[in-house]
């Protein structure tokens, strides 16, 4: 059957008859066949050809019976390419033959002469062997290369990792939370990346980032004309991660007829533009992250509950980097690497005094604070080992308008005597954290101890 015509198969025997008999029974069964009377060319052929099944003889011109070339051929061929399914013919049989074969490495053992169906069951068992082998190879090739972004060998991170592996190859939707700096962000892409949909769109949307009146042009697009701005019509995320991913970065921002709008296309699979009465079906896996309590949120009445039903069918948790132990200095190694690299300088290596300060902070900002220290560390030292002092920390009281201001005002204007503009104090403290960022405002609103969407919110209010 048509069906069933798959697998390359290399034959090795230097009989002709023996290689003649077997691809007239093969080659109608299989999708490729070569056959070769010399096991000198069988590396050639494996470079060449790829077989998914070598018929290997076990018997050539240096002793009819013993079999020990087969075997020698078999180390040679497994040596090469560990993966390789290799199944031994010879006329001359016996179970202390078998044995050794099977324990060589061969996955079966047929003699001459063969039975044709038998033949037939076992070279077909055999393809599948080989299938199945390349298909968890390529799987765990996959998964490494997605996890060596996923630094940490801490037991929550490993369980992370199996839980993504489990969840990825679905298409339930997730919500990732965890602290700012946790790595949500690299968690959807390795959820992305180990799916189904890897070969498609993963399109992200920072809702932190977007002024609340952009949401729903941003997620849903508009149509030429809908509102006085709208001079040419524009596709919204949604409909660009069709057949794709859609990550939702700081979800709990939606404003309520957003969240609306989010579940009608999550229920229905389908999303209209801003001044469109049309619909588009769309088929999206949604990925979402957050930092806040959505569950408190939904107490309060700022998260719908059934969203969050829908949002949350698997829930994955990334935890502080403060409860991740030694994974501080793995990361911490891994960004002196990387930067290194990047400022064009020799990679310096932690002493002792640099890991036990690094092991004893208590990283408020997560990970994304550890790598900004260590980018400040390689850029102002040239040392070839990185002490402690050598690794600057933030310090968040710099530019922190957090507290609820009723101390520090007081005590200032008790100390000299002066009363402040509040509103020209954070001014010009949004103004040293912009310029301390060089204009990152993802950076500066950390400085500030702040999220981002707060901070577009007070450059609008003040006019900055």
């Amino acid at each position: 059957m048509e069906e069933s015509k798959k697998g390359k198969i290399l034959l090795v025997d230097d009989n002709e008859d023996v290689l003649l008999s077997l691809n007239l029974l093969l080659k109608p069964r299989v999708e490729a066949i070569r056959a070769i009377t010399k096991p000198e060319r069988i590396i050639e052929f494996m470079d060449s050809f790829a077989p998914d099944v070598i018929l290997l003889d076990m018997n050539f011109r240096r002793d009819a019976i013993s079999g020990e070339e087969g075997y020698e051929w078999l180390e040679a061929i497994l040596k090469h390419n560990p993966r390789s399914v290799v199944l031994f013919i010879t006329a001359y049989v016996d179970t202390e033959k078998a044995v050794r074969a099977i324990k060589a490495g061969a996955i079966d053992f047929i003699p001459k002469p063969w039975d044709k169906q038998k033949m037939l069951d076992t070279v077909h068992s055999a393809i599948e062997l080989s299938y199945s082998r390349q298909g968890r190879e390529a799987v765990q090739t996959v998964q490494d290369e997605t996890f060596s972004r996923m630094i940490g060998e801490c037991p929550a991170i490993i369980e992370m990792k199996r839980q993504i592996a489990r969840v990825a190859v679905t298409d339930a939707n997730v919500l990732i939370t965890g602290e700012n700096g946790t790595g949500k962000d690299v968690a959807a892409h390795a959820l992305h990346e180990l799916s189904t949909r890897s070969d498609k769109q993963f399109v992200c949307i920072d809702l932190g980032c977007i002024p609340e009146t952009l949401f729903e042009s941003e997620l849903f697009g508009y149509e030429k004309g809908a509102f006085t701005d709208a001079k040419n019509a524009k596709e919204g995320r949604v409909e660009s991660a069709d057949g794709g991913t859609l990550f939702l970065d700081e979800i709990g921002n939606l404003s309520a007829q957003t969240q609306q709008k989010l579940l009608t296309v999550i229920e229905k699979r389908v999303v209209s533009r801003i001044g469109s009465n049309k619909s588009k079906n769309v088929d999206v896996r949604l990925i979402s992250a957050t930092n806040a309590d959505l569950y408190a949120k939904v107490r309060e009445g700022a998260f719908r509950q059934d969203l969050l039903y829908r949002i949350n069918t698997i829930e994955l948790h990334l935890p502080p980097l403060r409860e991740r132990g030694h994974d501080v200095i793995l990361l911490a190694e891994h960004f002196i690497s990387n930067m290194a690299v990047k400022y064009g300088k020799r990679v310096p290596t932690l002493a002792e005094s640099a890991k036990q300060k690094l092991l004893q902070h208590s990283w408020p900002g997560n990970i994304r604070e550890l790598q900004h220290s260590i980018e400040r560390a390689i850029v102002l030292s040239d040392k070839a080992i990185l002490e402690a002092d050598d690794i600057p920390l933030e310090r968040k009281s710099t530019f922190s308008m957090e507290g609820d201001g009723s101390n520090s005002g007081n005590d200032s204007q008790d100390e000299i005597g002066v009363t402040y503009n509040l509103d020209e104090l954070e001014r010009k403290a949004i103004a040293r954290a912009i310029s301390a960022s060089n204009g990152n405002l993802t950076r500066a609103a950390e400085l500030l101890g702040i999220t981002r969407f707060a901070l577009y919110r007070k450059i609008e209010k003040l006019g900055i």
